[in-house]
């Protein structure tokens, strides 16, 4: 239950300690790049300056994370242990909730109440799932010959670069850090630059927690200097990845140009949210736009498509814009605040130029403009925005990251496969429809990574989360996650 209020918030984000220098080998360093320059989005204040992370300081933190390695001082120890650190990590984390989600709010926009409810329940939630799970990992021993033995065994790869986005900066963080550790992997992270304050106070819970010094390492910095020496660092073993396309296929690049390490990246989507004729249309419509207007539309899964039959699209319009207008922006520090503000002023343009663009195209404007929304003096704001458009406009093929939900016309089932299926990204979608040989005929045939049924953005850890197509490769979440982490050991053993 929240007692504060937005004053109590803004009263505590006047003094809140934020760390500004690197973590690295369990100790904060200066950095020697140039400093990363943080501007509150609530309300335009500057931030402190924050110590980055040069070509030098990278390769220091990833020799951190090597010797830490090598040592054993984690990889070798059992996973029981391993887990039951990360469990008090999470416990850490749990404590000092209140002071993590007011740090998201402040760095990135997102209210304070979403970041205390959903977003550090998840990190929590994420950390104590993997605790529990890493002595549950089991190796193999394939059936031989009577006089041989084969034992296929599950090791930890090494040192790995995380690279993350600000969106979810600390749920996106988790899903990276919780699997690559529990199987007894170094980790450098490389934090957004919207939002580091958050990712060295977790690191810093974590050394409170027990987890050895160099085992967990942080960098900031830009993707230019800083991402870029870890992706062409040849002592990093595998780099785990969330954030654009363009930047997602550079660490491929990286990776080719060094040593071949393996790079695992989530690149976004283009969720289509596919309406059948049968289906609920107020239901599915009202999901749909508060599946895109969710966290200011800042989400890869947001549901920014709504493909509605051709005899459907005016009203589902009408819903949309019903939603758009009753889901505005406002102070991220007020209890009752469901969106924030836009993460920096450079996305909001960015959100701007869509809309902008679209009406240029021709698209129907049903709710909001292209204007900059006034909720706080001095911060960026953007109200949710309904376009009537067709799949060709481009809103309608890119990911525009902002609260802009595009409504789409189709004729037929095979129609709206094609614009369903018809953009380059594949990383997640939505069914609505209470045919079940409907639903589950046309999930196998939307091409993507995860498919919600009458619902959206549900799921728990046990479910692999990822894509197909532009949206990359690999999964978070679930077991599966692991696998990203592991090499596969022979070993074959002749017994007579």
């Amino acid at each position: 239950m929240f007692t504060a209020t937005g004053d109590d918030w803004a009263d505590r984000a006047a003094t809140l300690p934020l760390h500004t220098r690197m973590f690295i080998g369990g100790a904060w360093e200066e950095g020697s790049a140039e400093p990363l320059t943080p501007v509150a989005p609530r309300d335009g204040r500057a931030l402190p300056k924050i110590s980055a992370a040069s070509v030098g300081d990278v390769d220091r933190a990833v020799r951190s994370a090597r010797a830490a390695f090598d040592s054993g001082v984690w990889a070798r120890i059992a996973p029981r242990e391993r887990g039951q650190l990360l469990i008090a990590f999470a416990q850490r984390i749990h404590d000092n909730a209140e002071e993590l989600a007011l740090t998201i709010s402040l760095e990135m926009g997102k209210p304070v109440r979403e970041a205390l409810q959903t977003e550090l329940r998840a990190v929590v939630n994420c950390f104590r799932w993997y605790g529990e799970a890493a002595d549950k990992v089991l190796d193999e021993i394939p059936v031989t010959a009577p006089g041989s033995l084969a034992l296929v065994t599950r090791e930890p790869a090494g040192v790995v670069a995380a690279v993350v986005p600000w969106n979810f900066p600390l749920t996106m963080t988790a899903w990276k850090l919780a699997p690559a550790l529990a199987v007894g992997n170094s980790v450098v992270l490389k934090p957004a630059e919207h939002t580091t304050f958050s990712a060295l106070r977790l690191a810093e819970l974590a050394h409170e927690a027990g987890i050895p010094a160099g085992v967990l390492n942080v960098t900031p910095g830009t993707g230019q200097v800083t991402g870029r020496a870890l992706g062409e660092h040849h002592d990093v073993d595998v780099v785990t990845f969330t954030g654009s396309p363009e930047v997602g296929r550079k660490f491929l690049g990286y990776s080719a140009a060094s040593n071949g390490k393996r790079v695992w990246p989530e690149l976004g989507g283009k969720t289509a949210s596919l309406v059948l004729p049968d289906a609920d249309l107020e239901r599915a419509v009202r999901a749909t736009a508060d599946g895109c207007f969710y966290n200011q539309g800042q989400m890869c899964t947001a549901s920014s498509r709504l493909l509605v039959p051709r005899a459907q699209r005016d009203r589902a319009l009408e819903i949309a814009a019903d939603v758009a207008r009753t889901s505005l922006p406002a102070d991220p520090f007020e209890v009752s605040t469901s969106m924030g503000a836009i993460v920096s002023e450079r996305q909001l343009a960015g959100i701007t130029g869509f809309v902008e663009r679209a009406q240029a195209e021709g698209g129907e404007l049903a709710a909001g403009s292209a204007e900059r929304f006034h909720a706080v003096d001095g911060g960026s704001y953007f109200a949710p925005v309904v376009l009537g458009v067709t799949p060709q406009h481009e809103v309608a093929q890119r990911e525009v990251f902002g609260p802009v939900l595009s409504v789409i016309a189709y004729d037929d089932v095979e129609d709206a496969l094609a614009i369903a299926n018809g953009t380059e990204f594949g990383l997640a979608a939505a069914l609505w429809s209470t045919d079940l040989n409907a639903v589950h005929t046309l999930s196998r045939r939307l091409r993507a990574g995860v498919v919600w049924v009458n619902c959206f953005e549900e799921g728990d850890m046990t479910i692999p989360f990822g894509g197909v197509k532009g949206s990359g490769f690999g999964r978070d979440k679930s077991l599966h996650a692991l696998e990203k982490f592991t090499d596969l050991k022979t070993t074959w053993i002749e017994l007579s």
